[in-house]
């Protein structure tokens, strides 16, 4: 596991993520705080791409808890069929959207243990919601940011959990809101898992990876 690095570049790092793109944007497509949690519960193990395509025409039928009910589960498994898990995600958004109705009024609450309690949400995917839905900086830790918290020293941690806690205790305050986003791009496109792409890395002289490629 990579080395604690010092609070001066942490800020350095993320001063230069912010210069690159000031306002990183989630890259999964919703409408509202219920289509973005259902987003986010069908992205377990498949891509943002892949949800994005079949959530489409989903989301301009069934935007609402009471409208996806609506729909019904058969009519919503046929959009969501190309994404892995589909019949077990698809019994979990109809769950959670009768929880929704019944319990929240329709709404989706903006606390993480509400969130977590609802069917097929995890602390992942209710950090998702907290942090691109009410601005809340929550750090939701997937595999990408795992890698680049570890490999570079950012945050490193034997689990999700311990890279989430390094990420709150150690990047500077006024960069939390968008750390999780910045660090999810930065593995997507660039700090890979197979092959990172570090000549053109914009933090490559910080970053304590020993097995950069030339």
């Amino acid at each position: 596991m990579a080395k604690q690095l010092d609070y001066h570049t942490l800020r350095e790092i993320f001063s230069r993520f912010h210069g690159h793109e000031a306002e990183p944007k989630g890259e999964l497509d919703h409408v509202n705080a219920y289509t973005l949690v259902v987003a986010v519960a069908l992205s377990a193990q498949a891509t943002d791409v892949g949800v994005n395509k079949a959530t489409r025409e989903l989301f301009k039928i069934a935007d609402t808890p009471q409208k996806m009910l609506d729909l019904g589960e058969e009519k919503l498994i046929e959009h969501i069929k190309t994404i892995g898990l589909y019949r077990n995600k698809a019994k979990n958004v109809m769950k959670l959207s009768r929880i929704l109705v019944d319990d929240y009024g329709g709404e989706v609450p903006n606390s993480r243990a509400a969130l977590q309690s609802l069917p097929g949400v995890g602390r992942k995917t209710a950090n998702v919601v907290l942090s691109m839905w009410w601005g809340h900086p929550a750090q939701a830790v997937d595999t990408h940011i795992f890698r680049v918290g570890n490999r570079t020293g950012i945050a490193p941690g034997k689990d999700v959990d311990a890279v989430e806690r390094a990420i709150e205790d150690h990047v500077p305050v006024d960069f939390q809101l968008h750390a999780h986003h910045w660090l999810i791009l930065h593995g997507r496109y660039h700090c890979k898992a197979r092959k990172p792409m570090c000549p053109t890395c914009i933090i490559e002289d910080l970053c304590v990876f020993e097995e950069k490629t030339a």
